[in-house]
């Protein structure tokens, strides 16, 4: 059975724009529906997503593919205490914007890979299992 798999922003905009490594997303989410095993991402994750989505490309856009990941097998993972504390520890000890903060936080506490393509990420190879959508070096 296949590792739990988190998606940090980077990697569903990646997807949602048609970005590098959107195609590597695609067959992450794909399986992840075959499997009925969702991957994980958290709620300030999504936030970014929507953030980007909406200044970049518009409410239009964004409205499309709110509707959109409705359908994805994608667990969306509230900021509670114990994931903001990890969270915090992350962003304290290396250079990380908050967001990713909890996408490393998140993947610490399922024991899962971090999805990405951030080369912010190279940081915490030692602290979490990283899989790159494309080498950060």
């Amino acid at each position: 059975m296949r590792a739990a798999q988190v998606l940090d922003s980077h990697a569903l905009l990646a997807l949602l724009r048609d970005e590098p490594g959107a195609e590597a997303v695609a067959t992450i989410l794909e399986r992840a529906g075959q499997r009925d095993q969702p991957v994980h991402m958290t709620e300030v994750n999504y936030a970014e997503v929507q953030y980007t989505i909406r200044r970049k490309d518009g409410e239009a856009a964004w409205k499309t593919i709110a509707g959109e990941l409705r359908a994805a097998p994608i667990e969306f993972h509230p900021a509670d205490r114990r994931l903001a504390d990890t969270a915090a520890d992350f962003k304290t000890r290396f250079k990380l914007s908050l967001a990713d903060a909890f996408a490393a936080a998140l993947a610490k506490e399922k024991k899962a890979e971090l999805v990405t393509g951030d080369p912010e990420f190279r940081a915490l190879e030692k602290e979490i299992k990283v899989a790159w959508l494309k080498d950060p070096r």
